[in-house]
């Protein structure tokens, strides 16, 4: 496996990021650990995508933002979706390469929790207010931990994606009188509307 312990965020994804964190980096070093294996290039355009099983409500969702700045694949180029599921990992889908599914491993999460950062998020402190030099102990303690310590990588054989096809169509809802997507047009009494004024769920 190649060793990405190396690669640390540019300094311009913690500003994005909005505070310092060890799971930001987590996130940028599993991405560039996939685009190795998968020996592709950070995403310019519409191709790679992940999908997530994180869910909201815990800390370490904060692994998504970094995954987004290695990799290219954002939420706002409709790359990156969520499970939902609660668990510290990603599949990373390329047309005509193997899925590949990471990580992190218990092992790691287990002794990783026992940093003094994970104390303070404990006590109820948000991540701009734990000390600088207690954060960025974790950070340093990340990026010294192996590639083969840190995450689990598997072959997904059996995972099927399908990226939904892009289209420009477009139409007015008879309602409100905003444009909407068509596959996210409605009817109602004979009429096109936009989600909302349907009535209707997604």
């Amino acid at each position: 496996m190649d060793d990405t312990k190396q690669h640390r965020p540019p300094e311009w994804a913690f500003t994005f990021h909005g505070h310092l964190c060890p799971f930001m980096p987590l996130g940028y070093r599993m991405g560039m650990l996939v685009l190795q294996r998968l020996d592709v290039e950070r995403e310019k355009d519409h191709t790679l995508h992940v999908i997530a099983e994180l869910g909201e409500g815990h800390p370490q969702i904060c692994l998504l933002d970094g995954i987004q700045v290695a990799t290219g694949a954002t939420f706002g180029k409709a790359l990156m979706e969520k499970t939902y599921w609660g668990k510290l990992a990603a599949t990373f889908w390329y047309p005509e390469k193997t899925p590949l599914r990471c990580s992190l491993k218990a092992s790691f999460l287990d002794e990783f929790g026992t940093l003094a950062f994970f104390a303070h998020r404990m006590k109820g402190l948000e991540p701009s207010q734990i000390p600088e030099a207690v954060a960025l102990e974790a950070i340093d303690w990340v990026f010294a931990q192996d590639d083969d310590t840190v995450f689990e990588v598997a072959e997904r054989r059996d995972f099927t994606y399908s990226p939904p096809k892009g289209s420009f169509r477009r139409a007015k809802c008879s309602v409100c009188g905003e444009y909407v997507f068509e596959r996210y047009l409605r009817m109602r009494d004979g009429q096109v509307v936009c989600i909302p004024d349907s009535g209707y769920g997604k």
